[in-house]
């Protein structure tokens, strides 16, 4: 007997008694026969008409939005920006939560982690299980913060800038985003005519009025005259990836713990302009530097923490940083020149840290990217006996795993601290510092 076809249940729509919140940006809740459903603009113990966005008759779990609201949550409020919502930009996640309430249920999706992936409490962890807002951050409900210092902006077919909606590609054209930075707003991206573009990326540097734009034009397309309401400077993206400069400084400068740092070719940087000196701040305290310490700052970026570690271990110790990226490994380079005991090596760290010949180190800092650092290098970190080590996540699912790779390796959590750095978003940022498991005994 052939098996029959799929039947699609999107547009299908439940009313249901929202539960727990999950990884992603939404909540879990079941239909009477006992689907699972994740949720989009609910609120735990919320019951909504859900209208179902993805999934068929023989899907695992069906995705879905909250499209009415029967009985509201007292953390529930009204969405400031027009753009939020069932259909709209996929930017924000929790914009029809309170601040508070967002911070206790990124703490809750952290907790949740740990314990079904790392099989730790809160307390096992040394975390006290709250989320830390940044500094400026605490808004009235109602309010958002506009902290995002990089947006990227999709353009549509008709030459609009805009936000994807979520797990789309297709375009929400918007007026502002609330979350931009205002160096950001300021550029007025989107009351421009973007034709031929696929892509523009604005950026607004922390400790600086250096604001740059960059184009990814479509194959074939060519570049439109840019015009913006701020002095910017203007980059784009050719076919093979490569990025060029159009008119003004191909870098922007950013400032963080003392230093400034320079940032080339639209690269990473932290987003949240308190960002970068609030982790610098709590790697430091919790790796407590002593002068004359060997480090190692894998997936460094532009130096950012392999600069602090330098400041602390001082003219007798040594730091080496670890990078992937071209033009990261150059602006790293740039920016730690007068450090004359910071080396910068290019490659991926799982490839590179081998080939050093270091066996010993007194302290590793890593901010992997979101998948995480992964159970090889976990290993051949944890044979460095290092003294402490902090893992700077943007992913508490990876950081959860890794943890678990950690421990297996003789490694144990002394603290973990949680920070709010991408507000009205489902993101959260975690610093744990690690120590051997026979000291902590």
């Amino acid at each position: 007997m052939q098996n029959a076809p799929e039947s699609s249940l999107v547009g299908a729509e439940y009313e249901v008694e929202v539960g727990p919140v999950a990884h992603g940006g939404h909540c879990i809740a079941r239909t009477d026969e006992g689907r699972v459903l994740f949720v989009r603009h609910a609120l735990p113990g919320e019951k909504v008409v859900v209208r179902v966005t993805e999934g068929n008759e023989d899907s695992r779990f069906l995705r879905a939005d909250a499209v009415r609201v029967l009985d509201a949550s007292k953390d529930r409020v009204e969405a400031p920006c027009p753009y939020a919502g069932p259909g709209k930009c996929g930017g924000c996640d929790w914009q029809h939560a309170k601040p508070g309430a967002q911070r206790r249920l990124k703490g809750e999706v952290v907790a949740e982690q740990l314990k079904r992936l790392a099989g730790l409490t809160p307390e096992e962890a040394g975390w006290d299980g709250t989320v830390v807002p940044a500094e400026g951050d605490k808004v009235p409900a109602g309010q958002v913060p506009a902290w995002r210092t990089r947006v990227q902006y999709a353009v549509d077919a008709d030459g609009h800038a805009g936000l994807r909606k979520h797990r789309s590609h297709e375009v929400q054209p918007i007026d502002r985003c609330l979350i931009a930075a205002p160096g950001v707003s300021e550029l007025g991206i989107e009351q421009r005519d973007w034709s031929g573009m696929e892509s523009v990326d604005a950026i607004a540097a922390t400790g600086s009025q250096d604001r740059q734009v960059v184009l990814t034009p479509r194959p074939g397309a060519r570049l439109p005259l840019v015009e913006l309401d701020r002095p910017a400077s203007v980059l784009r993206v050719a076919e093979d990836g490569g990025v060029h400069r159009v008119h003004g400084r191909p870098f922007v400068r950013e400032r963080a713990d003392d230093r400034t740092y320079r940032v080339g070719n639209g690269g990473f940087w932290q987003v949240h302009p308190q960002a970068a000196d609030t982790l610098v701040r709590a790697v430091m305290q919790g790796l407590l530097p002593r002068k004359g310490d060997t480090a190692l700052d894998l997936y460094c970026g532009a130096g950012l923490f392999a600069g602090a570690l330098a400041d602390r271990v001082g003219d007798k110790g040594a730091v080496l940083g670890i990078e992937s990226g071209k033009r990261a490994v150059e602006d790293a380079r740039h920016n730690l020149q007068h450090f004359d005991r910071v080396r910068i090596e290019q490659g991926k760290v799982e490839q590179a840290l081998p080939r050093t010949g270091i066996t010993e180190v007194d302290l590793i800092v890593l901010d992997p990217p979101r998948a995480g650092a992964g159970k090889q290098t976990v290993k051949h970190l944890a044979g460095l006996s290092a003294r402490r080590i902090a893992y700077v996540a943007c992913d508490p699912a990876a950081l959860a795993r890794d943890l678990a790779y950690f421990a297996e390796a003789g490694y144990r959590v002394r603290t973990l601290r949680a920070f709010d750095l991408f507000p009205m978003t489902h993101h959260v940022e975690c610093v744990a510092i690690l120590e051997p498991a026979a000291k902590g005994a």
